[in-house]
């Protein structure tokens, strides 16, 4: 876990659950992870290179789609289990995925009869999953995400095509329009930096610190 950002709370209280989502190489991890050393909340974070299947993926998405999907959909539940079997000892969590987003990716890469299946295995386990009490949607233009794709340098998403991403961007840009499950923050991720820029991590931070309900936007080019 990355050195905790200093954060003047100002008297407020975090929220106990938030979840941070947003398209292949927007930062969410990254973000997830400063909130969660800043906040002192536990980490659930994906761990993609668990799966078994994604390189395939990413070399032939109609072969592998199925198997990819599926293993992300146990894992991810998985997860959601461990975490209520931990609520007792630490309540507090940040998480780098909302389960109720799985779907999207669903969506974009299965045909209709693999996304049946899907569906109904979806359906099955993702029963009483719990709501987070904020969740964080950062959002970028496709080009920042294939250029912070090709910076991180994982060899395994180097066959990651702009029209996929574009797809993708445009499943979760509807998904949110509609989200109302959760108090929603969505951020304009094109110009922060989450890695470097400590200032722009602490106006966000202090931003969503005051968020108890509805929608909200942050975009990190006013608070400079």
């Amino acid at each position: 876990m990355p050195d905790a950002i200093p954060i003047d709370l100002k008297g407020r209280t975090p929220p106990s659950f938030i979840a941070v989502e947003g398209s292949i190489g927007v930062g969410k991890t990254t973000l997830a992870k400063k909130i969660a050393a800043s906040f002192n909340h536990a980490a659930l974070l994906e761990e993609s290179e668990l799966n078994p299947f994604l390189e395939r993926f990413y070399r032939n998405r109609e072969q592998a789609a199925l198997a990819t999907q599926l293993f992300f959909l146990f894992q991810r539940t998985q997860k959601i289990q461990d975490m209520r079997q931990k609520d007792i000892f630490q309540p507090a969590r940040v998480t780098d995925f909302l389960i109720d987003k799985d779907p999207l990716f669903a969506r974009v890469n299965l045909d209709r009869d693999e996304y049946e299946l899907y569906e109904k295995v979806y359906r099955q386990m993702t029963i009483d999953a719990p709501k987070p009490d904020l969740v964080v949607y950062l959002q970028a233009p496709t080009d920042v995400l294939l250029s912070r794709i090709e910076q991180r340098g994982i060899a395994i998403e180097r066959d990651i095509d702009k029209g996929y991403l574009e797809r993708l961007n445009e499943v979760y840009s509807e998904f949110f329009l509609y989200y109302d499950d959760a108090p929603l923050l969505i951020v304009n991720a094109s110009e922060i930096d989450l890695v470097n820029s400590a200032e722009d991590y602490t106006a966000l931070v202090d931003y969503l610190l005051d968020i108890r309900s509805g929608r909200h936007y942050f975009n990190p080019t006013f608070f400079r």
